[in-house]
């Protein structure tokens, strides 16, 4: 049975360097990856209904998995929007294809955008970490050609971290290249 690379090298690397690093007295301590939730607000589609099917396609392309249109839930008149009107885009990832997107993250995507020096390294407080990507077109699976508009996206790490300093550490290990605090 195949089981993705990060994967293996959480329950071989990850979670021994974590229990000695915050001295858990038991496995099931150790912080772990949740899933990890891919956005996109599309707040133009109010105007152009074909921006939101383009952004569906393309983060179902990035995500591998079909993504889900997200709808207003009230009314902002400033914005001209109603309420229950499609507004954006989501995707939920969790188990393999989690692991799989994020070695794709940081193996590909990441590298590849202009002037990187690390991804900012603030927490919500509650072990959760959103990592804001200001251009579509760093991932890989999106055909530059094909662009109708550039369009950011936020993916959200959800771990089961106590504090922010723990899921730091969890992040940290797989990877993810946090600016230096």
């Amino acid at each position: 049975m195949y089981t993705p690379a990060l994967k293996t090298k959480y329950t071989n690397d990850i979670v021994p360097a974590l229990m000695k690093q915050f001295n858990y007295s038991t496995v099931m301590q150790v912080p772990r990856l949740e899933k990890i939730v891919i956005n996109q607000g599309v707040g133009q589609a109010i105007a152009d209904k074909k921006l939101l099917e383009v952004g569906l396609k393309e983060v179902s392309d990035i995500a591998g998995q079909k993504a889900v249109q997200t709808i207003s839930k009230k009314d902002i008149s400033n914005f001209k929007l109603r309420k229950n009107m499609p507004i954006g885009v989501m995707v939920t990832l969790r188990k393999e294809r989690m692991y799989e997107f994020l070695e794709r993250l940081i193996a590909v995507a990441l590298p590849r955008i202009r002037d990187f020096k690390g991804v900012n390294s603030k927490l919500d407080g509650r072990g959760n970490y959103t990592l804001g990507i200001s251009e579509q077109i760093i991932f890989p699976e999106i055909d530059i050609d094909k662009i109708v508009k550039i369009m950011g996206l936020q993916i959200t790490f959800v771990t089961t971290a106590e504090s922010d300093e723990e899921a730091y550490a969890l992040l940290k290990e797989f990877g993810i290249p946090f600016k230096n605090k």
